[in-house]
């Protein structure tokens, strides 16, 4: 097989028949996580750049400008990144739930019994967002409450999250198909 020819194949199978990438973009989670980085601003700003002393037992400012660093700016980068990317491949689905996932989680479509596009509780099933283990199998979910769920032969289900769970739905229909 030539170079060429073999360039060709890998493009092939590389179409991507659905793509979705979901962030925490709730309101009352940045509620809480700007609440808890404005606590450190406060004390930054008030203590390193005004010279006060912030609470009863400040640290030194050093200390002070670490958290600051940590907590007031890299807590609420840390949650504007976090991503899930759902893709769903002829033969495969890939999930990769940044920064967790370094490389995305291949789950083959031969291994799924059953797949069904649901709507759940995610308190309630899963005890919240993110990558979640419970009595009802693993999901990997953003915010919503619809999503896609897995059955495999051999294991228990895996919930997909989705903001376009009918497009995911139909997607992976396809894909286990094998058409392209």
């Amino acid at each position: 097989m030539s170079k060429k020819s073999f360039v060709k194949k890998m493009v092939d199978d590389q179409v991507i028949l659905y793509r979705e990438q979901q962030h925490f973009r709730q309101f009352w989670l940045w509620v809480v996580v700007l609440g808890v980085a404005s606590i450190f601003w406060v004390g930054f700003v008030y203590q390193v750049l005004l010279g006060g002393q912030y609470g009863n037992r400040p640290v030194s400012d050093v200390q002070l400008s670490i958290l600051f660093v940590l907590v007031g700016l890299g807590l609420p980068y840390f949650f504007y990144r976090m991503s899930l990317t759902t893709e769903v491949r002829p033969g495969v689905v890939q999930v990769r739930f940044w920064p967790f996932h370094v490389k995305p989680r291949e789950i083959p479509l031969h291994l799924v019994r059953d797949y069904e596009q649901v709507v759940y509780n995610p308190i309630g099933d899963y005890g919240g967002w993110g990558i979640r283990w419970g009595f009802k199998g693993k999901a990997y979910n953003m915010s919503g409450n619809e999503g896609v769920k897995l059955y495999f032969y051999n294991r228990k289900p895996l919930l997909i999250g989705s903001q376009r769970a009918d497009e995911l739905f139909r997607a992976l229909t396809e894909a286990k198909k094998g058409r392209r």
